[in-house]
């Protein structure tokens, strides 16, 4: 087996594999030359060399997305690490488990002029659950070693330098073993820093040291008896619940809490498209349902409790219905952490979802009510008046979303990138069979790519990518990637600008809106497919799009694009009347 000579290298190497980190994401430099050659060289783990850190970290954000367990991205000094930065904030938002490795130079090279330097000790401190900042190896010779006495007795002083050695090596040995042991337990990015001196480059066929493995303890699913209590009583008394599912892994919550929720005819469950959660009982495509209604309409589906769980909610409809018409009572159930998006927080319930319906619901009665009733009727009402839109209008983003849902295979993945693309998914009915996935955290286009791909690569279902163009292109690096496997697939739809602006209010066909807002233009995706050998095909209406699309998931050699362009000036108009259509 080869080796970094360099003991804090194999510190790192080494706890990251008895922490079971198996994917490595590596972006080329020199600094962190001794941990590329540590993983490189252990059949232990999948090494990926990725070029552009930003894609790196999405893309490894990806794999920790679909294996959900702590993926590593690693880097060399300097700027490199700042381009992690988008990734991490996902990370944070999105409880997803990154590990951060960072080169450095030692102390004495920072801020005297030297090249690819930066501080980089806590960089991300505002959206990173830990930062390990690591000490450099101790040498005789190091100009930055602590100040040691000179004594005259050179076994003394050397007997001190072992001891500082010691230390040094233990400190770094804690540090890194709370940064993966934080990053696996709460589900988050973690940065570990580490510095190393030159020479970079020499290996050795035997470890210098055996860095000791330290656990962490659990967290506790424990509720206070009392909590439960209050639950209890205030579910059974009662009688307009509302249940809000926001982004959620794919069956991780129990079939029978799901349908204890159906049965009950005072609770109405509204599910996101990025909740991966569905029941016939239920009611997806939240704003389909809420965003036709009036005053008196809000007010009769103004929920006495509102609970929720899962992570950050697409609707801004939902937000501000439920802004202005507060719940008497919001809980949220959550092991991490609770947002207070509706601000009317007023249980922060920390354990599972499954947990807490297993000490609530075994004690629950079923409440009379026509709460779920009414709003079923809607529902219904909602989707004849959906499809007969569908056959009134002009080809569109709309009608190529209807198209596309309906041609994705069954028991694949879809990726979604953000803006329009999320939001128009959301007024449709998903395959039941999809896995669902998007970028929610920050919310952002960019990494929608990369992350698709790093999904991509560690899952054994085909990954199909929606996005718009301005995301793809934003992100078109991702395609710079020897792993994209090929049956990799994704769909542009190319409105030729930022399409979403021209539905958010403001002074539209302007030459200012137009350059600074909506950024119209006029590219498209076959030089990048050209390059990057990804199979391109495009359409233009609705009979070409479903033509392309009985065969786009096809097997095939490579990977395939499909770039569907629609008439920005008509998107707008088709989306807003939607909702007036459907009343």
């Amino acid at each position: 087996m080869i080796y970094p000579k360099i003991p804090l290298a194999q510190t790192v190497i080494e706890l990251c594999k008895a922490k079971g980190i198996k994917h490595i994401v590596i972006s080329p430099g020199s600094r962190n030359a001794p941990l590329t050659i540590g993983f490189s060289n252990n059949n232990y783990f999948k090494c990926y060399s990725i070029v552009d850190e930003r894609c790196a970290a999405f893309f490894a954000m990806g794999i920790a997305q679909k294996l959900q367990e702590p993926t590593a991205v690693v880097c060399t000094s300097g700027s490199a690490l700042l381009n992690y930065y988008p990734a991490v904030a996902e990370a944070f938002y999105s409880d997803i488990p990154l590990v951060v490795i960072s080169a450095d130079r030692p102390k004495h090279l920072i801020g005297v002029g030297d090249g690819q330097t930066i501080n980089q000790p806590n960089v991300f401190e505002n959206h990173i659950l830990y930062s390990a900042n690591l000490k450099l190896d101790l040498k005789e010779s190091d100009p930055e070693k602590e100040e040691l006495p000179i004594f005259k007795n050179l076994e003394n002083r050397f007997e001190t330098m072992l001891g500082l050695k010691k230390s040094i090596q233990e400190f770094n040995e804690i540090e890194i073993n709370k940064a993966i042991n934080i990053s696996k337990i709460q589900n988050g990015p973690v940065h570990i820093n580490v510095p190393f001196d030159e020479p970079l480059y020499d290996r050795v066929e035997e470890l210098s040291v055996t860095p000791q493995v330290l656990t962490s303890e659990q967290r506790s699913l424990y509720i206070n008896e009392e909590i439960v209590s209050e639950c209890i009583k205030s579910w059974n008394s009662a009688d307009k619940k509302m249940v809000l599912i926001g982004v959620n892994p794919p069956n991780s919550i129990e079939q029978q809490w799901l349908e204890t929720l159906a049965k009950d005819d005072s609770v109405i469950v509204f599910t996101e498209t990025t909740s991966n959660i569905n029941h016939e009982a239920f009611f997806p495509s939240i704003d389909k349902i809420i965003a036709p209604l009036h005053e008196e309409d809000f007010k009769k589906l103004q929920p006495d409790i509102l609970l929720t769980f899962g992570g950050l909610i697409v609707s801004k409809k939902i937000k501000a219905f439920l802004r202005t018409h507060k719940p008497s009572e919001h809980w949220h159930i959550d092991i991490k952490k609770a947002n207070d998006t509706f601000f009317s927080l007023s249980k922060f319930i920390k354990t599972t979802p499954n947990y807490f319906f297993s000490k609530v619901f075994s004690k629950v009665s079923t409440v009379e009510s026509n709460y779920k009733s009414i709003w079923e009727t809607v529902k219904q009402h909602r989707r004849i008046k959906h499809s007969e839109y569908l056959k009134a209008i002009e080809f569109s983003d709309f009608m190529a979303f209807n198209s596309i849902l309906k041609f994705i295979p069954d028991n694949t993945v879809l990726q979604l990138s953000n803006s329009s693309t999320v939001r128009y998914v959301q007024l449709f009915n998903i395959n039941k069979t999809l896995e669902v996935y998007c970028n929610r955290g920050t919310s952002g286009i960019d990494g929608s790519t990369s992350t698709a791909i790093g999904f991509a690569t560690a899952s054994n279902k085909q990954t199909t990518l929606v996005t718009g163009d301005l995301s793809f292109l934003y992100d078109s690096n991702a395609l710079w990637n020897n792993h994209i496997p090929s049956s990799f697939r994704i769909i542009v739809i190319n409105n030729q600008g930022g399409g979403i602006f021209r539905i958010l209010p403001g002074h539209k066909n302007t030459e200012n809106f137009d350059t600074y807002f909506e950024t119209k233009h006029n590219l498209t995706a076959e030089h990048l497919c050209n390059m990057y050998g990804f199979k391109y095909e495009v359409a233009s209406n609705e009979e070409t799009l479903e033509t392309r699309l009985q065969s786009f998931f096809s097997n095939s050699n490579s990977p395939k694009l499909l770039e569907v362009f629609t008439p920005k000036n008509l998107n707008d108009e088709i989306l807003l009347n939607y909702f007036k259509f459907i009343k």
